[in-house]
């Protein structure tokens, strides 16, 4: 019996068929996020009709299109982080924020240390560095680690997954085409509640439950002795981008010495938050100057050093003087740091315009018309589409970052052809984030990082760090309902 599909019956088939095959590529082939994507996008945009050349040209088109202040600003973060994470900003927040806590509100300064430091910090280099730093005061208290890791996790979670720079949530505002300044404020929105319920909250419960001993450390501050493993003998570690790689963790960070010593030459707490906050206020400041926009030199000069490129480079550049200079590193130095920087940056970057390009073949295929009348039969928000796309991508193959990219991807011609509002994409991002953080389970990088650097077994491992991750995303996208309704 012959069955004649319609041009959108068979493209709603397609795309589905193409999540399908990009799960294929990197859970079964293990192929590389960035292959699997460009692989995905051109067999899809055969699939649906496209002529190949036409397609190619779409492709290069999409590609370069998508990438302009993306790249700019994915680039310019890796460096603001990577000059922090040399300085030993990250070890300042934790141990002053410590200091400065009581017994009964460390757990709320530890998630605040988090959060702080997973702005700029690569989420795997931040546990390296701090949960180590718990195991001291874990073994003065007697207290379980996961008393003090957990609110600590929670924190680095939740600005990870809703704060730009970060790479997840610029990714998708990226894709999305989302103003970044509203990004911040709905991430602060819907952070904080999630950092309170998965950290401290969530923290004191599990804690009483399951007692973690602090592991003993390596000769040379690398991964604990004695602790669990990933397949192969070694730690399963992020790279820093989302997608996943393995590193036999012992070894520590041998061309940075703050894996090899506790550090003694902190810069100050003042200096650190300062240095975090700016270029979050700057973009901020862009965003009202864009707002009030009254053709005055004052306004264009607002918005202007608030553009995201900009206040990531006057960010870089007083960092590298403070941080740099200043204590006494020199130009060589700092050049270094700044191109050991670019080398995950330039893996967000190509996962990231990979996805933005199967986004675009998405849009012409007339998909992306096709699903948005379907949502609107059938009466289903945005965000809650975005958040079940990206969730099942990050269930699935594990990666936070694809997961959000995939989320993005089919979120975007959708927000198109309802004729989102900027706050509406906005919020939409963090729906797609939410999806992408919550979930982690033992095909996800910071799972096993989670278990080594805790030394804990896998069953343990996913009654905490599992348990906590999805805390994360389901109180994030609980505020993210909660707020849809009041955002035009």
């Amino acid at each position: 019996m012959n069955v004649d599909l319609s041009h959108e019956a068979w493209t709603i088939i397609a795309g589905v068929l193409a999540i399908g095959l990009l799960l294929t590529l990197i859970i079964v082939f293990k192929f590389q996020e960035f292959l699997g994507l460009l692989i995905t996008t051109i067999i899809f945009g055969l699939a649906v009709g496209f002529a190949p050349n036409d397609l190619m040209d779409l492709i290069v088109e999409a590609m370069g299109g998508s990438l302009g202040q993306l790249a700019l600003v994915i680039g310019l973060g890796s460096i603001f982080g990577t000059v922090l994470q040399h300085a030993g900003a990250a070890e300042r927040i934790a141990v002053t924020l410590v200091e400065r806590f009581s017994d009964r509100t460390v757990l709320w300064g530890l998630g605040l240390a988090g959060f702080l430091v997973a702005t700029s910090v690569y989420i795997d280099v931040a546990i390296v560095i701090l949960v180590p730093m718990l195991y001291g005061v874990a073994r003065r208290t007697g207290r379980s680690l996961l008393h003090y890791g957990i609110p600590m996790c929670a924190g680095l979670s939740c600005a990870y997954t809703f704060m730009p720079p970060a790479p997840g949530p610029l990714a998708t505002a990226g894709i999305l085409d989302a103003d970044l300044g509203l990004v911040i404020l709905f991430g602060v929105i819907c952070g904080v509640p999630a950092v309170a319920v998965a950290g401290p909250l969530f923290g004191r419960w599990i804690a009483k439950r399951i007692y973690v001993e602090p592991p003993v450390l390596a000769a040379g501050g690398g991964a604990p002795v004695g602790a669990p493993v990933g397949s192969g003998g070694n730690a399963v570690q992020g790279d820093g981008t989302g997608t996943s790689a393995q590193v036999d963790l012992a070894k520590g960070d041998q061309a940075d010495p703050a894996y090899d010593a506790p550090r003694t030459d902190l810069p100050s707490f003042g200096l650190v938050v300062g240095a975090l906050l700016l270029p979050l206020l700057l973009i901020i400041v862009g965003t009202i100057g864009r707002l009030v926009d009254n053709g005055t030199w004052y306004t264009a000069g607002l918005t202007f050093v608030g553009h995201p490129v900009m206040a990531l480079l006057i960010t870089v550049l007083a960092s590298m003087w403070v941080f740099g200079i200043k204590r006494g590193s020199t130009k060589d130095d700092l050049q270094v740091l700044a191109t050991r920087a670019l080398g995950p940056a330039g893996m967000i970057i190509l996962v990231t315009g990979a996805g933005s390009v199967f986004g675009d073949v998405l849009v012409a295929s007339g998909l992306g018309d096709t699903i948005a009348d379907g949502m609107e039969n059938a009466s289903i928000p945005l965000v809650v589409f975005g958040f079940v796309v990206s969730a099942v991508m990050r269930i699935s193959q594990g990666s936070g970052l694809v997961a959000m990219v995939t989320g993005a991807t089919f979120s975007a011609p959708l927000a198109d052809s309802l004729g989102a509002s900027d706050a509406s994409v906005a919020l939409l991002c963090i729906a797609i984030a939410c999806g992408g953080a919550g979930f982690s389970h033992v095909n996800d990088s910071g799972f096993w990082m989670a278990n080594r650097y805790f030394g804990m077994s896998v069953a343990d491992t996913l009654k905490s760090w599992t348990v906590m991750k999805s805390l994360v995303g389901l109180t994030g996208f609980v505020v993210v309902l909660a707020l849809s309704p009041f955002v035009p």
